[in-house]
């Protein structure tokens, strides 16, 4: 059975793409920690982080990376914070938000999905794609 990311990236669920690749795709968060807060996800359904194929591994790292920096501009912050934690969903994912402050690194601290503001959700998303050069689909533009 696929998993609710899977669904995201087949297009079978909504998700505010930023970033795609033939490897890798990220969209927002739909609990975020701030608005902002991006998923990085292999397109390959592999639950545990620590069984990806290596190059996988890397193509996602490689685009957290680059995510993170577009992240750090788009919201003027000194940090973009970096978490795996794997228990909500089982498919690798990797969370990027922009942060300044430890603190920030607390998901009892997440906005509900019904309590974030889609406007806001909309613009963090708009913002990271204009940075990254990308399409509402994440695709590149050139």
């Amino acid at each position: 059975m696929s998993t609710v990311f899977t669904k995201i990236i087949n297009d079978e669920l909504p998700g505010r793409f930023v970033y795609r690749s033939e490897s890798v795709v990220a969209f927002l968060s739909i609990e975020p920690l701030a608005y902002g807060h991006t998923l990085v996800v292999p397109v390959k359904e592999v639950d545990r982080w620590t069984d990806l194929p290596h190059e996988i591994w890397v193509d996602v790292n490689e685009a957290s990376q680059f995510i993170g920096d577009a992240i750090r501009e788009a919201f003027n912050t000194p940090r973009c914070g970096y978490i795996i934690a794997g228990f909500d969903v089982p498919h690798t994912h990797i969370h990027l938000f922009p942060t300044d402050k430890m603190a920030d690194y607390n998901f009892a601290n997440a906005l509900a999905a019904d309590a974030t503001d889609p406007e806001k959700m909309d613009d963090a998303a708009a913002r990271i794609r204009e940075i990254l050069g990308t399409d509402e689909h994440g695709w590149p533009l050139d």
